[in-house]
């Protein structure tokens, strides 16, 4: 049985799901930029597996172990005091088994919520068979039960992120894979690759429950997300991708021409100081 605190947080997570505000995710990939999204008034904070996974040199894809996923996790979740949901991409193995596996290494990481995608990391281009996914989302539920922690799954389809398909046929197929999931006991519903105002308010629609986009450039604004009854809204690994384009302005700032405009921006060291002893 995990701590009452743990439940209390994930209490708290699925709520934000139904409350009257968008939950808006600016996706962590390890401590300092979890305290950084938690101090810039973030209701939670969610993982990247893809930012992850490039910090510690691995690409994405399930590349990284679990174990060392996992760490991060708990490194993030120790030193926050928001609700934590981690990104563990499929499972980590192919049955679900492996998925209840992951799941409770994600409780005992200090998490209360996770997203569970259906790629195969094998094939870029197909999806796990619905029959097994299924079975994979309620794998993860009972193994959260067993443990005492009600999990926040987040399930998603790679339907649109992936090309699945001909175009004709994404948005059915979207609809009965993420209805499916939903059924399975998700609490929440996550379609990537979708950014149009009207496939969007369709899904809503359609599935009447708590959905996910992925959002940056090129997205509709957050307020009008909101309008159109999106639940919760993720950056992915955008915003750590974003850093490392500074990282490389700087550097090539400095070695072209020996000046340090860039770094005008940064947090002073006793702010960053301050914020990690916090």
């Amino acid at each position: 049985m995990q701590s009452t605190t743990q439940s209390t947080k994930a209490e708290l997570l699925r709520s934000l799901h139904r409350g009257p505000k968008i939950l808006v995710l600016p996706n962590a990939w390890d401590v300092a930029s979890a305290r950084t999204f938690e101090e810039a008034g973030a209701e939670a904070i969610a993982t990247t597996s893809a930012g992850v996974a490039f910090t510690l040199g691995y690409p994405d894809g399930e590349r990284i172990p679990r174990e060392q996923m996992l760490a991060v996790v708990a490194r993030i979740a120790a030193n926050v005091k928001l609700p934590v949901t981690a990104d563990v991409e499929s499972g980590y193995g192919n049955h679900p088994e492996d998925a209840a596996q992951t799941a409770v290494g994600v409780i005992q990481a200090g998490a209360v919520g996770l997203n569970l995608e259906d790629s195969i990391h094998e094939n870029e281009r197909a999806l796990v068979e619905l029959p097994l996914q299924v079975e994979k989302i309620r794998a993860v539920k009972e193994a959260a039960s067993k443990l005492g922690v009600s999990l926040v799954l987040n399930a998603r389809t790679d339907v649109y992120l992936a090309q699945i398909g001909a175009p004709e046929t994404r948005y059915d197929e979207t609809v009965g894979r993420l209805s499916a999931y939903r059924d399975a006991g998700a609490d929440c519903l996550f379609a990537p690759g979708i950014r149009d105002g009207e496939t969007i308010a369709r899904l809503v629609k359609d599935l009447r429950h708590p959905l996910n986009v992925l959002v940056g450039p090129g997205s509709l604004p957050i307020p009008e997300l909101q309008k159109l009854g999106i639940a919760r809204a993720s950056l992915g690994s955008s915003a750590m991708r974003a850093t490392l384009g500074v990282a490389k302005k700087i550097a090539v700032e400095v070695l072209s021409s020996g000046s340090y405009a860039t770094l005008e921006d940064a947090p002073s060291h006793a702010d960053v100081n301050r914020m990690m002893a916090a």
